[in-house]
This record gives structure tokens, C-alpha cells and sequence, in this order.
């Protein structure tokens, strides 16, 4: 019984100390923030590309067929009532609100960032980390906050996409397939979603695109620098990740509420 409490205690001291260090390396990649953005900002757009630009592909097919299912489901239930007129409604509502900002950032944080953090980790396994402290360049400034920034600013975009390319899937199913007339489809949709709708969707993407970037960047810079210590925490990034990013969605849609 004695074992068990000192180890409950050791977790949670360790528990606080990781997520205080945390905090701190935020607080030092806002702290950066600034220059990089204005003096720096070719970094930022390769980021930017990297993690948005080259996760586009994925970004839209999925994007479709989640919204070509939504409008399969949708179709489904609101037939029962005469009421598939609403079928873009109900889809709309999914992506805009819901799925495209979390299935955006689960997409993300299995392409972008995992790719963010096995590249840091490499960096620092091959000392490049430490060799650019030895030539005086901050690697927080010159390699983690790029890819930060990157991150933040590709994540909204990419939700927009998704959800852009979700509403043509539902188009397609319950136009084309289910012969819902085209007018009323959208009609709907633009009496009903509002842009308050828009915004909650807006809302989530930020805040998913500085949670999944953060996670990334803090587990690549905090690996054990061996290959195996990568490999832990590539896997340590999606899962925390994936947590964090439906914790966060409870949380902002029992405020926007």
C-alpha cells in the first residue's frame, strides 16, 4: 500500500513537472513569435507549405467521402419525415461545426505531425540541435518556431478545404444520386447555417492548429535522441494529440453553447 501511494506520488510530481515545462517552452515559442513573423517570414511560408500544402491530398479525399457519407446518413433519416430537402443542412452543420475542424486536425496530426516531430528528432539524434548552439543560432527561434507558426496558420486553412470539399461529396449524394432538388439544397443551408456557425468552426481549427503544432514540435525537441526514442515519440504525438484535440472540442463547444 506504501509502494503504491510514493508511486502515485512520484507520477503526479512528474505529472506537473512536464506540464510545467511545457508551459514554459509555449511561452518561449510566443516569445520568438514576433520576429520571426517580420523578419523571418520565408521560413514561415515553407512551413506553411510543408505542413499544409503537402497534406492537401489527404485533406480532400477524405473530406469528400466524409461528406458524401454524411449525406447518405442525413438522406436516410430525414426521408422518413419528408424532409430531405434538409439533407445539406444536416451536412453542413457536421462539417462546419464538427467534423471538419476535428477530422482536419486527426488528418493533421497523422501526416504534418508526426512529420514535424520525426524531423526535430532526427535533428537533434544527429546533434544538428547542438551544432547550431555551438555557431550561437537559437534553434527554438530558427527551427521550432517556423514550423510552429507553420502549423497554426495551415490548420484553419485546411479545415476550410475540407469542409469546401465535404459539402461538394453531399452535393453529389444528395443531388446527383438521391435527386434532392438543387435549389432547395442550398437554399436551406443559407437560411439556416449562420455565421456564428462559421466562427465555432474557425475557433476550433485555431485552437486545434496551436495544440497539434505544439505537441509536435515539443515531442520532436524532447525526444530521447536515438531511434527508437523517435519512433516513441512520433507515436506519443498522435495519441496525445488525438486526446487533446477531442478534450479541447468538449470544451469550446460547451462554451460556444
Amino acid at each position: 500500500m506504501k509502494k503504491a501511494v510514493i508511486d502515485i506520488r512520484n507520477n503526479l510530481v512528474e505529472f506537473l513537472r512536464t506540464f510545467g515545462a511545457f508551459q514554459l517552452f509555449f511561452l518561449r515559442l510566443l516569445q520568438h513569435t514576433p520576429s520571426i513573423l517580420f523578419s523571418r517570414s520565408g521560413l514561415v511560408i515553407k512551413q506553411v507549405h510543408n505542413t499544409g500544402a503537402q497534406s492537401l491530398v489527404i485533406i480532400m479525399v477524405c473530406g469528400f467521402f466524409v461528406g458524401a457519407v454524411l449525406a447518405l446518413q442525413a438522406y436516410s433519416n430525414m426521408s422518413k419525415f419528408n424532409a430531405e430537402d434538409w439533407t445539406g443542412v444536416a451536412a453542413a452543420f457536421a462539417l462546419v461545426k464538427e467534423l471538419g475542424p476535428v477530422m482536419t486536425a486527426l488528418l493533421f496530426a497523422g501526416r504534418a505531425g508526426t512529420a514535424l516531430t520525426s524531423e526535430i528528432g532526427l535533428m537533434k539524434a544527429t546533434d544538428q540541435l547542438s551544432a547550431m548552439e555551438m555557431m550561437a543560432v537559437n534553434p527554438v527561434k530558427r527551427v521550432l518556431v517556423p514550423r510552429f507558426l507553420g502549423g497554426v496558420i495551415a490548420m484553419p486553412f485546411l479545415a476550410a478545404i475540407f469542409s469546401a470539399i465535404g459539402m461538394c461529396g453531399a452535393h453529389l449524394i444528395g443531388v446527383e444520386l438521391f435527386q434532392v432538388d438543387v435549389g432547395s439544397f442550398w437554399q436551406q443551408i443559407q437560411l439556416t447555417v449562420e455565421i456564428s456557425d462559421v466562427n465555432e468552426g474557425i475557433v476550433k481549427s485555431v485552437v486545434f492548429g496551436v495544440a497539434a503544432s505544439l505537441i509536435a514540435v515539443w515531442e520532436g525537441y524532447n525526444t530521447v535522441p536515438t531511434a527508437e526514442g523517435v519512433g516513441r515519440a512520433t507515436t506519443r504525438t498522435v495519441v496525445i494529440t488525438a486526446i487533446a484535440i477531442l478534450v479541447f472540442d468538449f470544451m469550446i463547444t460547451a462554451a460556444l453553447l
